[in-house]
Parts: structure tokens; sequence; C-alpha cells
């Protein structure tokens, strides 16, 4: 029953995911023109931890602020290591500091990706420009760093926001209040990851500040009847889904080799475990990258559109066939398209 359900689902919505395959393979195409996201990228993340160091080493060495007092429990008297009142909150800060870095350095990867794909999206020549990634790099974390830090803030507070949500959700907190309280709250959320799905694309296109590239992405895909949820569907399920059978069909393949071919014996399992769980973390790299070069080629796409342009006609050959924003899908006049 479940293998007929999961067929139907797929026969149903053939042709949305043979789209999807038709995107993917678009957005493939165009991180294959600039490999060398693959190693700064990585670099960025290293940059983070290395980061990371002075910051808990200063919080080890806060933590040796304070002084011994005595005290009394129970008739018994004893010494305590009572800490300075700024400790606390200096631990809360350096907290707070560490999750909007966090946040802001996968914006900063983003924005590095989308400025790149962007540089070869609008380029005669099919290769790219040279020194692409140089020049985001260097817009990331010059010009354009208020924008990303910005955007790393309201992302860091909407996942703090949704952690708390979802502890009360788990502690079945009860009553009208509660229940309000958290509708509004999801509302908020919603709306915020539907504000930046886009934002950070198209302020590394255009280098638009935050607001005004959230305003204007908005209004250019409404103007083209765009859709800003149009990866709702499938690509990133597709390729989370392709990542876990992967993963799983190599790590059943580890685990015989070792048992049949070595005779590991019960240690095949935590090897396999290992590779199971390193070949996730890889595919998940390999995922987010592609992942975020579909949102770029689609906001190029759009600025195309806009423009009446064609600078990559196998895009247009694909996008063209995405499906108009249902906000607009009532009032389309139809109208001859951009690409025949």
């Amino acid at each position: 029953m479940i293998i007929g359900v999961i067929v139907w689902i797929f026969v149903v919505n053939r042709h949305r995911i043979e789209l999807t395959v038709r995107i993917i393979g678009v957005a493939s195409n165009a991180l294959s023109r600039n490999l060398g996201l693959f190693g700064v990228l990585p670099a960025l993340t290293i940059g983070l931890f290395v980061y990371y160091v002075p910051i808990v080493v200063f919080l080890i060495f806060a933590n040796l602020n304070g002084k011994i007092v005595p005290r009394e429990e129970n008739g018994e008297h004893f010494c305590v290591w009572k800490q300075d009142r700024w400790v606390p909150a200096y631990y809360a800060l350096v907290i707070l500091t560490m999750l909007w870095s966090a946040a802001a350095m996968v914006e900063a990867q983003v924005y590095v990706i989308s400025g790149t794909i962007a540089r070869w999206y609008f380029s005669k020549d099919d290769a790219g420009p040279k020194h692409g990634i140089r020049n985001s790099l260097r817009n990331a974390f010059g010009a354009s760093f208020g924008t990303i830090c910005f955007s790393g803030l309201l992302i860091g507070v909407v996942r703090i926001l949704r952690a708390m949500v979802d502890n009360a959700r788990r502690e079945d907190a009860s009553g009208i209040v509660n229940l309000i309280l958290r509708c509004f709250v999801n509302t908020f959320l919603s709306a915020i990851d539907f504000l930046n799905k886009f934002t950070i694309n198209f302020a590394a296109i255009t280098g638009e500040a935050y607001c005004s590239a959230a305003r204007m992405t908005y209004e250019l895909l409404r103007r083209n009847l765009l859709s800003a949820v149009f990866v709702e569907a499938v690509s990133t399920r597709i390729l989370a889904g392709i990542t876990l059978v992967l993963s799983a069909i190599y790590a059943i393949v580890v685990c015989v080799i070792l048992k049949a071919g070595i005779h590991l014996g019960n240690d095949s399992y935590f090897v396999a475990l290992m590779a199971w769980v390193l070949l996730i973390i890889v595919l998940g790299f390999f995922v987010h990258v592609l992942d975020n070069v579909i949102d770029t080629v689609y906001v190029c796409y759009a600025v195309d559109r806009d423009r009446g342009e064609v600078y990559k006609q196998d895009v247009h050959e694909v996008y063209v066939h995405l499906p108009i924003s249902r906000s607009h899908r009532a009032g389309f006049v139809a109208r001859t398209p951009l690409v025949v």
C-alpha cells in the first residue's frame, strides 16, 4: 500500500517533477562553471571557527573572574566559588554573538554564491567572467557587509523564536492565550521567511540594501507573475530524498563489504554508521549550494524577463514553463511568452 501511494504521488506530480529535474540540471550547469565555490565556501566556514577560537578562550577566562566565599548549609561551613556579577551577562552576550555570527556567515555564503552565479548569468561568455568569486567576496565583506549582518540578525531571531515555540509545543502548554500567541508567532515567522526568501540573492545581484532589496524583489516577482515559493515543491525535497537514498545505499554497501570481505565483525556497523554520517554531511553541503544556485538563477531569470532580454537561452527554455503566481492566477491575462 505504501509503495502504491508513493507511485501514485509520482504519477500525479510527474510534470512538476520533470520540470524540477530540468531546473536542477540548469542549476548544475551554472554550478559547473563556478567550481571554485566548493573551495571558497568551506574556507569561509573554517574562518568562522577560527573567529570562534578567541571567543571561547575569553569565555574560559571570564569564568575565572570571581572569589572564594564562605557558605553555611545545615550547620556546616564550606567554601564555594562565586562569580562576578558581570560574568553571566557576558556569557549571554557571547552566546548571542556566536549565534548571530553563524547566521551571518550562512548569509555571506549565500551572497557569495548569488553574486558569482549572477556574474556568470549576465556575461556573454558561457565560461563566466574572471575573478567573479573574488569580486563577490569583496562585496560581501565590504559594501554589503551591513546587509549580510542585518539578514543574519533576522534569521537568528527567527530561529530562536521558532525554537521557543517548538519547545512550548512539546511541553503541551494549554490555554487560549498560549494558542493565540503561538499562532501569532508562527504567522510572523512565516512572513519573515517569505520576505527573506530571495532578498539576499537580489542584494548580491544588484548591491541594494536589505530593505530596498526585499521590496524590489517582491515587486519584481509580482510584475512578472512569478511566485516567490516556486521551489516549495519539489527541488529541495527531491535533493534531500536523493541524499538520504544514496547515503543509505552507501552505508549498506560499506557494511556488507566490511562483514563479508574483511570480516570486521560488529565493528563494521560502527564504520558504516560513520560512513553514512560523513556522506550525509558532504551531500548536504552540495545540496545547500545547489539549492542556493537554483534560487539565484530564478531571480536572474526574473530580472531578464522584466527587462525583456535573454542572456541564457537554455535557462529561459526551462523557466518559461514555471506556473504563474497563485495570487495573480485569477486575474492573469494571456500574453505572448518571452521565449518561443
